[in-house]
């Protein structure tokens, strides 16, 4: 395997700083403006490990110190500093939750990505058929799962060497040995 759940979708905050979406605030858990978060990070605490998180609210993107976060069954609910109470976290819900880019740690493994590192890429076979783009992917049990939108959409596991042959970035293109009318 060789791609990594730690964040989903890309965007930039109000000052132009890229952005990686991790998560969305459901909820909010007890009096004191804890929030209830759904997190997309693997493992789902993850998300409570980044000191600035940011918010996106009706009038953009805001950036929020975290106070303290912890796993809470499914979910993991986060204290943001400035959200004491329960309306002021009631008010967060439904906002998507993100990092910048560049508090991401450096992945060490060769062949390693990020899942929004690899969302957008042109997949075609390897003899050059166009499948579509990838526009996102989901995990299972036994591995994750690519879904490509082109024509129609395809649900393609993502297994690195036996069905993912190559990813070059620059180019903008993955390779995977599947079959077109698959």
């Amino acid at each position: 395997m060789s791609g990594t759940g730690e964040q989903r979708r890309q965007g930039t905050g109000g000052d132009g700083t890229a952005l990686v979406t991790l998560g969305r605030v459901t909820g909010a858990h007890g009096l004191q403006g804890w929030i209830k978060v759904y997190s997309d990070t693997s493992p789902r605490e993850n998300i409570a490990s980044y000191a600035h998180l940011w918010l996106r609210l009706e009038g953009g993107w805001q950036r929020w110190k975290l106070a303290s976060g912890r796993r809470q069954g499914r979910y993991v609910v986060l204290k943001l500093k400035g959200c004491n109470d329960r309306d002021r976290a009631e008010s967060l819900i439904g906002a998507q939750i993100a990092i910048e880019r560049g508090q991401l740690p450096e992945l060490e493994t060769p062949g390693e990505y990020y899942w929004t590192d690899l969302q957008g890429l042109r997949v075609e076979t390897l003899d050059g058929t166009p499948l579509g783009r990838l526009d996102h992917l989901f995990e299972t049990g036994a591995n994750d799962v690519m879904v490509v939108q082109g024509e129609r959409e395809r649900l393609i596991p993502y297994v690195w060497e036996q069905v993912v042959r190559e990813v070059d970035l620059d180019a903008g293109v993955m390779r995977v040995d599947w079959d077109p009318e698959f």
